[in-house]
């Protein structure tokens, strides 16, 4: 059997929004969901159609492909049994109010798992520990030059006295009372029955007689932990730095999760940091402007710069000063350094200094009607 166009199958037209596109997944979702016509095949087909339908067309990449290519155009895309249809998945907590949780099951019966998002485990097997990040705040020039930072944080490690098995010597495995042994236990939602992990033996599907009393049976404690990080020169706002295997313990042997630093860049009072090129300001006098003039800036690093200023220089123009801006991350690179010119116009001047500059302006003769300027020519100055 040919399948029906995406749109067609939604019955909305090809204009639709993403608003549009929610409301008519969510109500044939409703209509044809296995839980609610238990042994309709025709209706859990039209589910599954309804889901692949919203997947492709709720997802800002495939739509656009789908649109101009057809099937063919989102074919292969996110191959691998249930899989495919983890986008739709991850919108049920917006489609059903927030009772997302439970359907990661739901789903996995009908397509074949792999909708939890992470990576899946056996019951009982191995899993790997959540990730954690730190928000970690350094000065403007310590992200520029680079810097060594001292971080400290709580995690949860494997226990010490049961090496995280959670079990007290001696002690053994029985079926948990709770989910007989399933790992998961099934409730209610509606006309949903929604399952989810055990809260006894977190999805173990066994529990153990004599608990560890260290840890209460978790396998886990949590530890303060301190060590050293460095930060590479040329470091900009936001970017991540990944530690691999200092998060939290994994279960049953599992690996450790990641330590994510996420670098925050306090502002400086004087500089500016644009890519790999830094920018200051520099106030000169009007006398130095016309006439043209040298000056002395102190740089981001404490280094003193000359700087030679043109006769005739504007207000707001931009020297460039080479290899004085942020250096390249490995490299002996650096960008460049603009220094902008403010042209301080004086407020107060002595009668000697006013009657100098009405002879200037005397012999200079300026326009009584100037002409306008074009704000496009103004801004490239």
């Amino acid at each position: 059997m040919a399948k029906r166009d995406y749109y067609e199958v939604l019955g909305v037209e090809k204009s639709a929004d993403q608003e549009a596109i929610k409301k008519a997944y969510r109500k044939l979702a409703v209509k044809y969901h296995p839980d609610r016509n238990p042994g309709d095949k025709e209706a859990e087909d039209k589910f599954k159609e309804a889901t692949e339908a919203y997947e492709v067309l709720s997802d800002e990449k495939k739509r656009p492909l789908y649109d101009q290519y057809g099937f063919a155009g989102v074919e292969g895309m996110d191959q691998g049994g249930g899989a495919q249809y983890s986008h739709a998945f991850h919108d049920f907590s917006d489609l059903f109010g927030g009772a997302g949780g439970g359907f990661s099951d739901i789903f996995d019966s009908i397509f074949g798992g792999g909708f939890s998002g992470g990576s899946s485990r056996s019951r009982g097997g191995p899993s790997s520990g959540s990730s954690l990040r730190y928000d970690l705040n350094i000065q403007f020039k310590d992200a520029v030059y680079g810097t060594t930072a001292t971080i400290r944080f709580k995690h949860n490690e494997a226990c010490e006295q049961c090496h995280g098995s959670g079990a007290a010597a001696g002690a053994s495995k029985k079926t948990c009372p709770t989910c007989h042994g399933a790992g998961q236990v099934r409730q209610g939602n509606g006309f949903f029955t929604i399952q989810q992990t055990c809260p006894t033996c977190r999805g173990k599907g066994t529990s153990i007689d004599k608990p560890c009393a260290y840890c209460r049976g978790t396998g886990i404690q949590e530890k303060n932990k301190s060590m050293s990080l460095k930060i590479p020169a040329g470091t900009d706002n936001g970017k991540r730095i990944v530690i691999s295997g200092q998060g939290d313990a994994g279960e049953n042997g599992g690996p450790a999760g990641d330590l994510v630093i996420v670098i925050h860049v306090e502002n400086h009072q004087y500089f500016e940091r644009d890519g790999y090129d830094l920018y200051c300001a520099v106030p000169i006098s009007m006398s130095q402007a016309v006439l043209g003039c040298e000056v002395t800036v102190t740089g981001l690093d404490g280094k003193k710069i000359d700087i030679k200023v043109p006769e005739g220089t504007q207000h707001g123009k931009l020297l460039r000063v080479r290899n004085e801006g942020v250096p390249y991350t490995n490299s002996s690179k650096k960008g460049d350094l603009y220094i902008q010119v403010q042209v301080e116009v004086p407020t107060k001047l002595n009668s000697k200094q006013k009657e100098l500059l009405k002879q200037f302006m005397e012999i200079e003769n300026p326009k009584k009607e100037p002409g306008l300027i074009s704000l496009s020519k103004l801004n490239q100055r």
